[in-house]
């Protein structure tokens, strides 16, 4: 037969207890007779719960929520809430009751708790409308506030406002910041970007460490550079975080010199000694966030096989790193290794089905193969998904321009520029399309715009030198050029042989042959070897040999 335990043990039988002698008449009268309930009437606490018997409940409570086992939760803290009435208990079961994911039920209870002038409860009010994508109801529950264009909060009436929670203040993200972040994030959903940005500002100035607020202004390019410069410089950390301050300071070093990004580093692993153990800052050294910094400085730099080393390596230690992902993508689609974006994007697609990356993955391969077509489809499905994510857009105008078709090429930039004002990069390949039209001044507008978001890119500068070029200032392209270069990394590789072959034809133009020679067999050493660099090679020695024998060159037959 089979055993109905289910591999529980057995549990012994209980044996019959003696038969108890039955009352007595006059006793079992005077006994009450239990009170009936009405269906959906609650049970009254029963009266020996005490102290000890709560505290336990509450550590049931926090365990059931670690563990995930949310019913279980709501269930007992409903049951502690109604046996105290504490504040402190009916929070917890709001709490419980988010983490279900019964938004309507946690907003009913905190409105009906009549605390919300305490913070948390006003916080995890605002929280639930998020949820129910209440965006203006959030807004009105969060409070009247200002806000200026650097993050400073203004005429905030906050005089009736209570924390009860004081013991951990020193141990939590600033509960103002957590707010300051929320009204971000309600106005970035109702297409106020500018209020957005600000309200991000006065989230990582209340509280250094609401990392998501920095996080909302880099990824989705709120800032140019230089704003992103003062930001950090004004933000307020404590002695201890001086680790956290120089992985900021890493995480905005896009465009920098090779020797000063690398001296932000070891000041990185300098200062990650105050939280690292024996190891003394080992860790962070090589901690997946830190390394992923670098590895996006080496594609913004050009290293594009040092950069899918280190992002290869990463993805093996942790596969599911988006942000790396990211990075990895545009690396391997700098490369052409269209069999590693084929599998990336099959495995981003099984795993994050509705996530805008996974089809930006897939519009890379297609891309990567040439199928333009598809790349634009698939790369419109990830802005249909996330609509703020930025390679999608970019992606999609450069498809269009692979196609020669400039128009919609610049309808997708120009919805990047209004949607990501820090990214320069819409500025950059709208300018390069007016280059392509041969329309010299308009692509100068956009490339001067550019700069001014981002003026570290050596890739701006040999724009404008280019334009310069066809606009027969050779004098100032040279100067352009030669700014490209020392913008560069302290080594040059084969991304900038371009600028080493422009920089020859200009200083051609100048008759400074031997100067122009340099350059062209300076660009020569890499491994690309253009068609352009050796014609100009050969160009140039053919002018100087002209000038040589008096403005006739004779061809030797022979």
């Amino acid at each position: 037969m089979r055993s109905t335990n289910f591999g529980f043990p057995r549990v012994p039988p209980t044996s019959s207890p003696e038969p108890a002698p039955a009352p007595a008449p006059d006793e079992a009268a005077a006994e009450p007779s239990p009170k009936r309930r009405r269906v959906g009437e609650a049970a009254e606490p029963p009266s020996e719960m005490g102290e000890e018997a709560l505290e336990r409940l509450r550590g049931v409570v926090r365990d059931s929520v670690g563990k995930h086992l949310y019913a279980s939760a709501i269930f007992l803290a409903d049951k502690v809430a109604a046996a105290t009435g504490d504040p402190a208990d009916v929070y917890m079961f709001a709490q419980a009751l988010f983490l279900g994911r019964h938004f309507r039920r946690a907003l009913h209870l905190l409105n009906n708790s009549r605390l919300l002038r305490d913070l948390r409860f006003r916080f995890l009010a605002a929280k639930c409308l998020e949820e129910l994508k209440e965006w203006h109801q959030c807004l009105l529950m969060l409070g009247d506030a200002k806000v200026d264009e650097h993050g400073n909060v203004l005429d905030q009436d906050d005089s009736n406002d209570i924390y009860l929670d004081k013991d951990a203040e020193d141990h939590e993200i600033n509960i103002k910041s957590a707010i300051c972040f929320l009204r971000g994030k309600a106005y970035e959903a109702l297409d106020n970007r500018d209020l957005a940005r600000q309200w991000y500002k006065a989230a990582i100035k209340a509280d250094p460490l609401c990392y998501e607020a920095l996080e909302c202004l880099v990824d989705n390019y709120m800032l140019t550079c230089e704003e992103e410069s003062e930001l950090l410089s004004s933000l307020q950390f404590r002695k201890e975080d001086g680790w956290l301050s120089a992985f900021y300071s890493c995480l905005i070093s896009k465009h920098e010199k090779e020797y000063i990004v690398e001296a932000k580093f070891k000041e990185l692993e300098r200062e990650s000694s105050s939280i690292s153990s024996s190891s003394s800052g080992e860790t962070m050294k090589n901690n997946i966030d830190v390394l992923a910094c670098k590895a996006e400085y080496y594609h913004q730099s050009g290293e594009y096989q040092k950069c899918f080393k280190l992002t290869s390596s990463l993805l093996e230690r942790d596969p599911f790193h988006l942000k790396c992902t990211l990075v990895h993508l545009a690396a391997a689609m700098e490369l052409g290794h269209s069999n590693d974006l084929y599998l990336l994007a099959c495995n981003l697609v099984k795993d994050y089905p509705q996530k805008a990356l996974s089809w930006f993955a897939v519009g890379c391969y297609y891309f990567c193969i040439k199928k333009y077509d598809q790349a634009r489809r698939y790369f419109g499905k990830a802005t249909g998904l996330d609509g703020t994510f930025p390679p999608a857009w970019i992606g999609t105008g450069i498809a269009y321009a692979a196609q020669e078709e400039g128009d919609q090429a610049m309808a997708a930039f120009r919805t990047a520029t209004r949607l990501f004002p820090g990214c320069h990069l819409p500025a950059l390949y709208m300018g390069m399309q007016y280059v392509r039209m041969h329309n010299f001044k308009l692509a100068d507008q956009f490339f001067t715009q550019a700069k001014s978001i981002s003026p570290s890119d050596p890739l701006i500068y040999n724009e404008l030198g280019v334009v310069a070029y066809n606009m027969k200032e050779y004098q100032k392209a040279v100067q352009l050029f030669e700014l490209t270069l020392d913008h560069t990394s302290s080594s040059l590789n084969e991304m900038w042989e371009p600028t080493l072959v422009n920089l020859g034809h200009a200083l051609r133009k100048l008759k400074e042959y031997q100067k122009a020679i340099s350059y062209y067999e300076k660009a020569l050493t890499f491994p690309t070897k253009s068609l352009s660099a050796f014609a100009g090679l050969a160009y140039t020695y053919h002018l100087m040999l002209c000038q040589c024998c008096g403005g006739t060159a004779l061809l030797n037959l022979d």
